[in-house]
């Protein structure tokens, strides 16, 4: 009896030192877009730019897989006018940029889906843009 007692310790023990040398990887849900810029001149090939950011540490994450954007004007109740989005090459580490025209002033809702490296699901935000005359 003694000795299955010691082989459960040292099961737990290995688990736990082997969990404890892993990496910490945040929780899907601690990821966020955050909008840099929270307006844009209305008009043709405007760029968005979004900063996909950790809130656990507030940290920028840098080579996450954006698999869906959407920009339309549900904010204003007429999600049917929507638009063309083009991704655009970042300019530093975990900023993403868009083109997209803005065909009238109001506001404008990107909807964006992703996948960071290393976690399982999906960060999926709606950021709301306004777009100025």
């Amino acid at each position: 009896m003694k000795s299955f007692h010691l082989a459960r310790a040292a099961t737990a023990a290995l688990i736990g030192a082997a969990l404890a040398g892993a990496p910490a990887h945040a929780e899907i849900k601690n990821y966020e877009f955050q909008l840099v810029q929270p307006t844009v001149k209305a008009g043709a090939d405007r760029i968005v730019t979004v900063r996909l950011v950790d809130k656990s540490t507030g940290k920028a994450v840098p080579d996450a897989v954006i698999f869906s954007t959407r920009l339309d004007m549900a904010p204003d109740g007429m999600q049917e006018m929507a638009t063309k989005v083009t991704p655009m090459p970042g300019t530093e580490p975990g900023t993403y940029r868009f083109k997209a025209t803005f065909g009238m002033a109001g506001r404008w809702q990107l909807s964006l889906g992703a996948k960071v490296q290393g976690e399982t699901g999906s960060v999926e935000n709606k950021l709301v843009v306004t777009a100025e005359k």
